[in-house]
């Protein structure tokens, strides 16, 4: 088994590999099913997979009618069970595979878990269908009165019973749940109460024949059951073989976590084979425990009888690298339509936040700053629909481009190009006599005869800025809108008290900066933007910097970037850390996963050329820590003080009413110690 400890081991990180098995079905044949089985078994702890899950009566197949009534058959079933408890206990592996099992008088659809060369477990079915082309009842018996018993299979001791979870005994998280085909068609899924008493895996074995649509259903089934009840649901279909008398079989295979799917299986397949991803358990535990609502419905739903849990232990040789989708840009899916449908809705939540705020205060004017950059674009862009909306004026959008002494005339051209495209009233205001005015009062440093470019000599322009936009909203009767991002919030990347930290209102601040270019190049795709298409383009090819600071001898500009770091690393360590609370070294795994070379493979192929960077894990672990330091010990006193924005994207604020509520006087200590004795 892999040193769990390996930092390069997603087993390090919380994530358990696991599989969905399509085995080809052999008719009432439990000898040529067993090693079908066996086979997949070995296949699944080759690729480092710790869990199996098998279809429903994987072991007799499913649709042999009254042949699950023979004795043969069953007598046969059990002696599989036993050879594939030893092939689980060889691989190492959990395997939950489909059988009959007779317990007393009945007979009962089962699923049996075998680890450790032992039968673990047997999880009866509790739903039978009785319906249409379903007739289970002819045969079975509902396991829902068993809650935890002992039974003999094939001479050896087991439980069974519908209140049986299986939890590993040397992996915190990994705990499985078991259900069968029809129980999570019904309204209260047994998986529900599984998961509020503590499986954060739940297995689905299926046979489920297939009809028009119904692969849909199924995945929307497991989606929604993974998401509601906060788990990583594996589902697998029984496919070819199966008797085709009356119904046909996909063998449809899925793997979601938290409502998203992480992998789905060929369907109609003609071979065995296995759908296979990493769960990560750790981030399940994370999402639960900062839900409140999932604890009250545990308390309310679990009675006093409670669950049974039962050990194993897996012993698989570690698997490579991650096997689950991972976002580069977490705030930008990959999707073209999934990327159009968020772009709309992050837009239009900008600008009915200050349409709302408008009308509450009754204001026909505001004010913004405009320099070319990004975050003032996108903030005009969003002012500019608002006003469409509330059928004004966008002659009363006051935009004020502000040069400073580093002021470039490419951002200045630009911000005047992109005021008249859009046909609001647009000024000029050179800060820089006001600037060297303040700098003489204070008595700032000069070195031979100018100015020393220090963070004084940066606020000050900063500072000025903020205070024209102010002091000219109340000679029109406006408001100032604030321009700031997400990103910049995040890494304090602004200039408090009366700079551009502060605005009578920010439309940006739930927005990350990999976000906002992506919304300004679907404003620019709207036909009704064709007039200002050419300087958004401009604009979106300018090199990020707050020009304070004139460029160096070797003409090179001041970069924010090269300051602060990469804002598609910023971004990825900030949706990781605030949405899941990761630890700095999982945070740091995932990022060199998707911005390591090893990713170069997968990258979608739309991806920029500007987005085609790889970063390895020194340059990462870098600048990981310096965005803990800013995160966690330097700017939250901002973040206490931020004006009113709207939350955009889930779990994406930091605002002190909502999201993100933080003491202003921290310190990153335990993240840097995390993240240095953990990251190599």
């Amino acid at each position: 088994m892999a040193d769990r400890r390996d930092f390069h081991s997603p087993r390090t990180h919380g994530f358990v590999r696991v599989a969905a098995a399509t085995p080809v079905v052999h008719i009432a044949d439990p000898v040529t099913n067993g090693q079908a089985h066996a086979d997949l078994i070995r296949s699944a702890a080759a690729q480092g997979c710790e869990l199996v899950v098998f279809p429903e009566l994987s072991l007799s197949a499913y649709a042999i009618d009254d042949l699950h009534l023979q004795t043969a058959l069953l007598d046969g079933v059990e002696r599989a069970l036993g050879t594939l408890a030893g092939v689980a206990g060889e691989a190492g592996v959990v395997a939950v595979v489909g059988a009959p099992i007779r317990h007393g008088d009945r007979l009962l659809n089962c699923a049996v878990v075998l680890a450790g060369g032992e039968i673990v477990g047997v999880v009866p079915k509790t739903y039978l269908p009785n319906y249409r082309e379903y007739y289970e009842k002819r045969w079975f018996s509902s396991g829902d009165d068993i809650g935890a018993e002992t039974l003999s299979i094939d001479g050896r001791d087991s439980w069974i019973g519908t209140r049986l979870l299986f939890q590993a005994d040397d992996r915190p998280g990994f705990v499985v749940g078991v259900e069968i085909c029809e129980d999570f068609w019904a309204p209260v899924p047994p998986s529900t109460r599984q998961a509020l008493a503590g499986a954060r895996i739940l297995a689905n074995l299926s046979a489920s024949n297939i009809v028009i649509g119904k692969a849909d259903e199924r995945a929307l089934l497991c989606a929604s059951q993974s998401a509601r009840a906060m788990a990583a649901y594996v589902f697998a279909a029984s496919g070819w073989g199966e008797s085709t008398t009356d119904l046909a079989w996909d063998g449809q295979a899925t793997i979601h976590e938290l409502g998203a799917k992480l992998a789905s299986g060929e369907r109609f397949a003609v071979e065995g084979h296995l759908t296979v991803a990493d769960v990560d358990v750790e981030r399940i535990g994370q999402e639960r425990m900062r839900n409140g609502t999932f604890a009250d419905c545990a308390r309310r739903e679990l009675d006093e009888e409670g669950y049974v849990r039962l050990g194993f232990r897996t012993a698989v040789a570690d698997g490579g690298g991650l096997r689950r989708p991972l976002d580069r840009f977490p705030f930008v899916p990959d999707d073209a339509a999934r990327l159009d449908q968020d772009c709309f809705e992050a837009f239009n939540i900008q600008v009915q936040g200050l349409m709302r705020r408008m009308t509450a205060t009754g204001a026909e004017r505001l004010c913004i700053g405009v320099s070319g950059g990004l975050d003032s674009t996108q903030a005009l862009l969003v002012a500019c629909r608002a006003f469409d909306r509330l059928n004004l004026p966008r002659t009363g959008i006051l935009g004020y481009t502000l040069p400073g002494f580093a002021t470039s005339e490419g951002t200045k051209s630009n911000a005047w190009a992109l005021m008249r495209a859009l046909g609001v009233t647009g000024e000029e205001i050179d800060i820089r006599p006001a600037a060297e005015r303040m700098l003489a009062d204070i008595g700032h440093a000069y070195a031979d005869g100018q100015p020393v470019h220090d963070i004084t000599f940066e606020n000050v322009q900063a500072g000025l800025r903020t205070d024209y936009l102010f002091r000219l909203a109340n000679q029109h009767g406006a408001f100032v809108l604030g321009t700031g991002d997400l990103s910049e919030l995040a890494l304090g990347w602004a200039t408090y008290g009366v700079g551009d930290h502060m605005s009578h209102y920010n439309v940006n601040g739930g927005v990350a900066k990999t976000l906002i270019r992506h919304l300004i190049r679907w404003v620019a795709g709207r036909p009704e933007m064709a007039g200002a298409a050419d300087v958004l383009g401009a604009i979106l090819d300018t090199e990020i910097s707050p020009e304070l600071v004139p460029a160096g001898a070797d003409g090179k500009i001041q970069s924010t970037e090269g300051t602060v770091g990469p804002y598609a690393l910023n971004d990825f360590f900030l949706f990781h850390i605030t949405r899941f609370g990761m630890t700095p070294s999982k945070v740091a795994y995932l990022a060199h996963q998707a911005w390591g070379d090893a990713a170069r493979g997968s990258w979608p192929a739309n991806t920029p050329e500007d987005e085609r960077v790889e970063y390895d894990l020194a340059t990462i672990k870098g600048w990981l820590r310096k965005f803990l330091i800013r995160f966690f010990q330097t700017s939250q006193f901002k973040r206490s003080a931020l004006p009113n924005g709207p939350k955009v994207v889930t779990g994406g604020s930091l605002s002190p009413r909502g999201d993100w509520r933080a003491p202003s006087d921290g310190n990153a200590r335990v993240w840097l110690e995390e993240l240095d004795a953990n990251v190599p």
